[in-house]
């Protein structure tokens, strides 16, 4: 059989960079190129089109062709329930169980109990040694899991180095999440050394220390701020296992890492990528040979929703593409619901299954590092390295982890980025669909399993405190307005309302009367409709029978310098308080005189608007 090579291509000119930027400048119409040029909260360059990169090696991560484990997060504070939890997991596609204990940094108001009777409560008949992995999720006040989990595998019988478990202390992560620590680092080193010596002695192969650098992202931080804590914790550990007289060679494997994956999936990719580039540089300066560093990944908190919380299964999916294309050895799902309480059977088999769906159906795991070459992933990879390494230089001058966060140097930066993040969210330039964008003021309740949580006494004494990083979400004032809106619609059987004043053909409104609605109900505020108007009487009679409290000017800009200024006397002598949708214009000192309160448009601070809005509406 003779095949015959077909080079479709070979007739058309090679394309060149050149070619592009003459097309891409006759749709920008004189606008600056550099509009097109994105940048990260880290002030990170991500240009529009990059060219193939060559000559660069696949950054090693999972074995060839491995699947990573897929975790379900087992957190029911009761421990019987959660034991049927897991193994219905277990038995329905699950490969390994992430363990949350109550106090850990991501129980996020729920968790186990960290007591020996709920650890074995949790493992009845889960055989440990069966290949599953098992990550504990602790914090000091639940620190005795960890004993009791390695207890309760020997005394069942198990070989210790059989069992796959991520023993996850971690004393950093909840110094930085609650702001104090009752010890110094100095003192607290002891405790954590004897804790995983003690383990590896009992047979345990670890790792036993994790590196988390979720409080960072939970806490609104960037991917560098996140990758630098991660290394400077991860340093941490790693020199205190061996001034504890590990060798370092035995020491390297008891450490492992956890990252945050969130919707931003070529930014999520290169953040992964990153972190096994930067750890093998800490791995050859310590005179160590480089070894795959296993990271954890958890889908982000802070992305979740109240609101529409179904979108969130497409962010977990996104978060979980990314992270598996990139390499995480395990991946936990943060079940679509977590936000609203303690996840019902369906969310958590939608959380598993779409882990599942990712590798069995569409082949993930198949390809080792399939970002290696592609232009954009790797300059953003590279850009990551260099300025999380800088960070993490800037700790280790202020004497390491623990001093850094005594000093606020972590504190700070994030405080920055979450700074900028809010603006960003305030103006909708970051858009969370179901909440900011598209909401759906008629959605139904969603269930959530009805349980209470574990009461854990205070760990010792706040003795040295420094600021804290609380975990946020990322669309919490949005939907603070939203409850807003759900107790007045409860206390008076109606919402906010606000009648869009649409003037002159539909040709002429709809564009910026769709735009309307998503800005007022994003807060709550009901949209109500109407047809076109050219007569401001009939407009205000509208109005009145409408029974809005509000109203929005909806029309083009040339519509408006006909008739925007009549039609806002109109709903002014009828008692509206006036909105135009648009930019301001040379006409705005005139429209404002007419009675317009200010303009809505794409890029304006909508959270302040509707925030102004409640305020007004409060002494009604």
């Amino acid at each position: 059989m003779t095949t015959v090579e077909l080079p479709l291509a070979a007739d058309f000119p090679k394309a060149t960079v050149e070619d592009w930027r003459k097309l891409v400048d006759g749709v920008l119409k004189g606008a600056p190129f550099e509009k097109l040029v994105g940048k990260t909260y880290d002030g990170l360059k991500i240009d529009p089109l990059y060219p193939r990169a060559r000559g660069v090696a696949p950054v090693v991560g999972r074995p060839a062709a491995a699947p990573w484990q897929i975790m379900q997060r087992i957190d029911h504070p009761d421990a019987a329930l959660a034991n049927a939890q897991a193994l219905t997991d277990l038995e329905n596609g699950g490969t390994g169980l992430a363990l949350v204990f109550a106090g850990g940094s991501g129980a996020h108001g729920f968790g186990l109990e960290p007591s020996a009777d709920a650890v074995a409560k949790v493992f009845k008949d889960i055989h440990l040694d069966a290949g599953i992995g098992i990550e504990l999720q602790i914090g000091p006040q639940s620190r005795m899991a960890a004993i009791h989990v390695a207890e309760y595998v020997k005394s069942n019988g198990h070989d210790p180095a059989a069992c796959n478990i991520r023993f996850g202390l971690d004393p950093l992560a909840a110094g930085a999440l609650w702001g104090h620590s009752p010890d110094t680092w100095d003192e607290i080193v002891p405790a954590v050394t004897g804790a995983i010596k003690g383990l590896a002695a009992l047979g345990f192969k670890g790792p036993f220390a994790s590196a988390d650098g979720r409080v960072i992202h939970d806490a609104g931080g960037s991917e560098v701020q996140e990758l630098a804590f991660v290394l400077a914790c991860g340093v941490a550990y790693l020199r205190a296992i061996d001034g504890a007289g590990v060798p370092l060679e035995q020491a390297q494997g008891m450490v492992y890492a956890r990252l945050a994956a969130d919707a931003d999936q070529f930014l999520t990719m290169a953040k992964f990528r990153a972190l096994r580039l930067l750890w093998a540089r800490i791995e050859t300066a310590c005179g160590l040979t480089p070894k795959p560093l296993f990271i954890a990944a958890d889908t982000a908190w802070r992305m979740l929703t109240q609101r529409d919380p179904d979108v969130n299964m497409l962010r977990t999916t996104i978060a979980t593409f990314a992270a598996g294309l990139a390499g995480a050895n395990a991946i936990t799902v943060l079940p679509h619901t977590l936000a609203l309480g303690l996840p019902d059977p369906f969310a958590r088999r939608v959380a598993r299954n779409s882990q599942a769906l990712l590798l069995d159906e569409s082949n993930l795991a198949k390809v080792s590092d399939p970002a290696a070459g592609a232009g954009g992933i790797e300059t953003l990879t590279a850009q990551l390295c260099d300025a999380a390494w800088a960070l993490f230089q800037e700790s280790e001058k202020a004497g390491g982890a623990f001093a850094a966060l005594q000093e606020g140097l972590f504190q700070s930066k994030v405080a920055a980025a979450r700074k900028a993040r809010d603006a960003n969210i305030a103006k909708r330039r970051d858009m969370l669909t179901g909440v900011s964008e598209f909401p759906n003021l008629l959605e139904s309740e969603t269930a959530v399993l009805k349980a209470t949580p574990v009461a854990l006494a205070p760990y010792g004494k706040q003795k040295y405190n420094f600021e804290p990083l609380p975990p946020i979400r990322l669309a919490e004032p949005f939907e603070a307005l939203r409850d807003k809106s759900d107790a007045a619609l409860k206390g008076s059987g109606a919402r906010p309302k606000v009648f869009l004043a649409n003037l002159g053909t539909p040709a002429d409104f709809t564009t910026r009367a769709t735009f309307a609605k998503s800005f007022f109900e994003a807060g709550g505020i009901q949209a109500l409709d109407s047809e076109g108007f050219a007569d401001p009487g009939g407009l205000a009679a509208a109005y009145k029978a409408s029974g809005a409290d509000l109203a929005c000017l909806c029309s083009s800009d040339k519509v408006y310098a006909e008739h925007a200024e009549a039609a806002a006397k109109a709903l002014q002598t009828a008692g509206a308080r006036i909105y135009l949708a648009g930019r301001p214009t040379d006409a705005e000192p005139a429209l404002r005189a007419a009675g317009v309160t200010g303009c809505i448009f794409a890029g304006g601070d909508a959270l302040a608007t509707l925030q102004d809005i409640y305020r007004w509406l409060a002494p009604n």
